[in-house]
C-alpha cells in the first residue's frame, strides 16, 4: 500500500497516511484535529542508482528543490 500526504484545509498541517489506490481521493480525518481531509500533496521521491551512468548531471539545486537544465 503506498503512503499519501494530506494537508488540512482546517488546521494547515501536512500529514501521511497509508492507503490503498482505491481510498486515494476519499477523505482521510486529519489527526491534529479530526477534520476530514481531501486535499492530497505531490509527495517528492528519492531514487539513487549504483549503475552506470550517461555522464549527464541535472544540475541539482537545492534552494530551488529541482533539477536546473540551461537554456
Amino acid at each position: 500500500m503506498p503512503i499519501y500526504e494530506y494537508r488540512c484545509k482546517s488546521c494547515e498541517r501536512s500529514f501521511e497516511t497509508l492507503r490503498g489506490f482505491s481510498q486515494k481521493d476519499e477523505p482521510t480525518a486529519c489527526p491534529a484535529c479530526g477534520t476530514p481531509t481531501k486535499t492530497r500533496l505531490l509527495s517528492v521521491i528519492a531514487a539513487t542508482s549504483h549503475g552506470e551512468s550517461d555522464g549527464g548531471d541535472c544540475g541539482w539545486d537545492a534552494g530551488a528543490a529541482a533539477c536546473v537544465r540551461p537554456g
